[in-house]
């Protein structure tokens, strides 16, 4: 399976100014590969960017990649601050 983990970082790290807050968080559901997306609230703006239009051209890119069997990929960006996980 694609590593959407390091997709996601990929895509992200530069946008923001504080890239070791980056956390990406998998979980998986019954229809979904989840992937939850914090980011320091500094950064929250440059993520979502204007009317939403950075955070959809993220998820075209994530959602683009293909998946084998039913389950979708779906991403959540949360600006609550995560704790690292060592």
């Amino acid at each position: 399976m694609t590593d959407f983990k390091a997709l996601i970082l990929a895509i992200v790290s530069p946008l923001v100014e504080h890239p070791e807050d980056l956390v990406v968080t998998p979980v998986e559901t019954e229809r979904f590969y989840e992937y939850r997306l914090a980011v320091h609230p500094d950064d929250v703006g440059r993520v979502i960017g204007k009317q939403g239009r950075v955070a959809q051209a993220i998820r075209t890119i994530v959602y683009s990649v293909r998946v084998q069997g039913n389950k979708r990929v779906r991403l959540i960006i949360d600006d609550r601050p995560a704790q690292k996980l060592e």
